[in-house]
């Protein structure tokens, strides 16, 4: 093959399953030119595998914008149809599996693994064409007639586990709510002690009481943004000081400090232990920091008045607690049990919240 007329990457040659396969190193600039990712040249059978997420491309790109001096890829994954050569720099032992990678310029490229970042990258040059010269490593497989692609990419994800929303808010060290809600975790008292860093959801049995992502959620309603907003220093201290006087002001919360209940007992009894109860106390935080800026610490503290007995029907059912009396928490029982705890706080429904009640007292009476 000549080298002219092809491909040519440095690469380690590994073997796995009995079959060869390269880690090479390429140009970014390359990545959009031999991936390309026209989905009427991919075959049927392929496309439902790699239906590109649009709206995850403009996210991964303004990541490699924003953070040029410190992002960080892992290997894309592609199978080849077409002919390969590797030569060792040696053939001493120790460079044996160390060489140039020569791939035809006829040859077929398909992404298993890696095609949102494929395109990300695309974008990304088109923005700052100085990223080109930087490298992202390639796992290459030779797959003759693209036969074995399918499996490779089941492969790749059978056993991919995402870690949860928590973990991830934990090791997140560029988005300023993030690294507020860390902070409120490790410096109130209550949330110190009780606080889950890894699960998004506790069993029965756990002795926490909130989970890290419950209380970012949380401070997203609280400040009415969306993740990955920015935030100023004043939303900062907002959502801070709501929480220093939120976990005053839940007598239950204050009953398992003192050893008075224990987590399993609280979240059996009251809905105070679950994360419905928290988004819904974020919206009223929103609304009383929009239309009480001097006094909402006074609504916050009267929380302390409010019965959260989970067998407390006339009030929960329906909103935080469904008919079979277990805890339910989507959008809409987020809602409506924010709008109670308004009415119980005696603050106006907006008109939004009073057409939700009204259609919800509608399908309680029937």
């Amino acid at each position: 093959m000549e080298l002219g007329f092809s491909y040519n990457f440095p690469a380690i040659r590994g073997v796995q399953a009995g079959k060869e396969y390269y880690i090479a190193m390429c140009p970014l600039r390359v990545i959009p030119k031999i991936f390309l990712f026209d989905e009427d040249e991919i075959p049927p059978e392929y496309r439902a595998q790699r239906i590109l997420n649009k709206v995850r491309i403009p996210e991964i790109t303004n990541y490699i914008i924003d953070n040029p001096n410190d992002y960080v890829f892992s290997s894309l994954t592609a199978s080849v149809d077409g002919e390969v050569e590797f030569a060792p720099i040696s053939n001493e032992p120790s460079f044996r599996e160390t060489g140039m990678l020569t791939i035809s310029l006829d040859a077929r490229f398909l992404i298993n693994d890696g095609q949102h970042r494929r395109a990300a990258i695309e974008e990304a040059l088109r923005i700052n064409p100085e990223l080109g010269s930087e490298t992202i490593s390639v796992v290459f497989f030779m797959d003759k007639g693209l036969k074995n692609s399918q499996q490779i990419f089941s492969d790749l994800n059978r056993h991919a586990v995402n870690t949860t929303s928590s973990i991830g808010i934990l090791y997140d060290h560029r988005d300023r709510l993030a690294i507020c809600t860390k902070t409120i975790a490790d410096t109130i008292p209550f949330l110190k002690r009780y606080t889950d860093k890894e699960r998004v959801s506790l069993s029965k049995n756990s002795p926490k009481i909130v989970a890290l992502n419950h209380i970012f959620n949380t401070n997203l309603r609280l400040l009415g943004i969306s993740k990955g907003d920015s935030i100023t220093i004043e939303d900062e201290q907002y959502v801070t000081e709501f929480w220093e006087i939120l976990t005053s002001s839940i007598s239950e919360w204050e009953h398992v400090i003192n050893k008075e209940l224990t987590p399993k007992e609280l979240r059996i009894n009251y809905i105070v232990g679950h994360g419905v109860f928290l988004e819904a106390i974020g919206i009223v935080g929103h609304y009383l920091r929009k239309y009480h800026s001097t006094d909402w610490q006074d609504y916050v503290e009267r929380l302390k008045d409010i019965d959260w007995s989970r067998s407390n029907a006339a009030l929960w059912e329906g909103r935080a607690i469904s008919k079979n009396g277990r805890v339910q928490k989507n959008t809409n029982t987020i809602k409506l049990t924010a709008i109670q705890i308004k009415k119980l706080l005696n603050l106006p429904l907006t008109k939004q919240e009073a057409t939700l009640e009204e259609d919800f007292t509608k399908g309680t009476s029937k």
